[in-house]
């Protein structure tokens, strides 16, 4: 477990000690699963990702990511900020395009200037949930909650449970009840809620965002990248902003004092809907593990 380099990072971040924070192990194979949960547990980050291989495997680069509670088959700020630091630690050159190995699948992640951006898989769309319900786990008023868009659950990888809520006020008086978490999503695909509105705090951003993970240990997350690519899906299959495709900025993480942005989009290929997230990377630290 000595010796192995890791980075920290700041992804959907727009300058220094914003964003969510990242912890990325060059671990090349080298822990078992504990040695990797308890690593996760001492960086204590929402998530902590472990890069498998110093090489491409036949899909691509092998990544297994962590939450402190257990591993995750995908996320989306591990994605982007693990292909930053392979593109510029392990890749021969510097590659326009860097393809992860997940549990979910190959995510492709593509650097564009100053942004990286991945494409998620298809969003399947799963179960409706009683607004009222949902309400309660969220210390809200049922009026708080739109009635005239679903409360569902989406998936791009990693599911979530999309809730639309009324106005700013709504969204920041969000309290996730612990005491009803276990038996609300007993049944449900999505143990994640990523709560949205159509305000926003800056003129620049569309649409306002938390996320709650208290299933995982994670109370709240700045920025997610998985559930804003479920959100995108959304936006588009209901029409939420009109129709056509879907190409916007989300900014989350204000409530936690970790502002983050994040530029969706949700385009129809066909059959499918074609899912894109981006954002900024920026580096803050490295070492090695003693």
């Amino acid at each position: 477990m000595t010796g192995l380099k890791f980075h920290i990072l700041d992804v959907f971040a727009e300058q220094k000690y914003t964003g969510n924070q990242l912890a990325v192990v060059e671990s090349f194979g080298a822990l078992d699963d504990d040695a990797m949960l308890d690593i996760a547990r001492e960086f204590n980050y929402s998530v902590t990702t472990f890069i498998q291989a110093k090489k491409p495997g036949e899909i691509g680069w092998p990544v297994r990511i962590f939450t402190p509670v257990g591993e995750i088959p995908f996320a989306g700020h591990p994605s982007l900020g693990t292909a930053w630091i392979i593109r510029r630690e392990l890749a021969d050159s510097m590659p326009e395009e860097i393809v992860l190995d997940l549990f979910a699948g190959a995510i492709p992640v593509t650097f564009r200037g100053d942004d990286v951006e991945m494409t998620q898989l298809p969003p399947v769309f799963g179960s409706h949930v009683d607004h009222a319900k949902a309400a309660r786990v969220l210390g809200l008023d049922e009026s708080d909650i739109r009635l005239d868009l679903p409360v569902q659950v989406v998936s791009t990888g990693l599911p979530f449970l999309i809730v639309p809520l009324s106005d700013l006020d709504a969204v920041a008086r969000c309290r996730v009840d612990t005491s009803l978490l276990l038996d609300f999503v007993e049944k449900l695909d999505a143990k994640l809620f990523y709560v949205f509105t159509e305000q926003a705090e800056r003129p620049e951003n569309r649409i306002h965002a938390r996320m709650f993970g208290d299933y995982y240990d994670v109370p709240e997350d700045p920025a997610t990248g998985s559930a804003a690519g479920c959100l995108a899906g959304y936006l588009k299959k209901h029409n939420v902003l009109g129709m056509g495709d879907v190409t916007i900025r989300v900014e989350q993480g204000f409530e936690v004092g970790r502002p983050s942005i994040l530029t969706i989009s949700a385009e129809e290929k066909g059959e499918e809907i074609l899912i894109r997230v981006a954002g900024k990377v920026i580096k803050t630290a490295e070492g090695v593990l003693v």
